[in-house]
């Protein structure tokens, strides 16, 4: 009887951990401006090395251009850009994330460059704080929450928010407004 208990217990442990497994996210670490982000890995289609992009007029700064991915034309986004951080020239380790934004029939792929990608980190949901609060005076409408590694605190971002399409191509249309009134 005694072995039967132990030997329930064991593949009930091994179910909650399977559970647990389950509800864990993982979550790719990119590095901006010396902090680090992170977006759910299954955002991610691609991670490429940095390249030209084909301008375009009208759109707002941080939308780089686009490029060409087996077809598809694809918006390149700067994140220091889209979070008003200084701009650095670009080098043999920025790298463009290309994630996907939306689901569906709606969703497209946005590349996202930023100064390198650092590691994938799995993260259990309890683990995330929720963004701190700062009033007005900071937006942090971008932010997921937030996690503590090892190596320091890194920001998990909301791709959905962030890479609202409508959203960049609506900017882009405010910007030539205000520069034909």
């Amino acid at each position: 009887m005694m072995a039967t208990s132990t030997g329930m217990t064991v593949v009930a442990d091994r179910n909650l951990a399977a559970c647990a497994a389950l509800d864990e996210r993982q979550y790719l670490t990119f590095s901006l401006a010396g902090e680090q982000y992170g977006i759910d890995i299954l955002k991610v289609q691609e991670i490429r090395g940095w390249t030209p992009v084909t301008q375009i007029p009208n759109v707002p700064d941080f939308v780089k251009g686009v490029m060409d991915l087996r077809g598809a034309i694809v918006p390149i986004v700067d994140l220091r850009g889209r979070f008003n951080l200084e701009a650095v020239t670009y080098s043999n380790i920025t790298v463009v994330i290309l994630a996907m934004v939306g689901e569906g029939a709606k969703g497209r792929v946005v590349g996202l460059v930023v100064d390198g990608v650092s590691d994938v980190l799995d993260i259990q949901p309890g683990d995330i704080q929720p963004p701190p609060d700062f009033g007005s005076t900071v937006n942090t409408e971008f932010l997921k929450g937030l996690v503590t590694h090892e190596t320091g605190m890194v920001l998990l971002l909301d791709m959905e928010r962030l890479l609202a399409v409508e959203e960049l191509y609506g900017l882009a249309g405010a910007t030539a407004n205000r520069l034909a009134a």
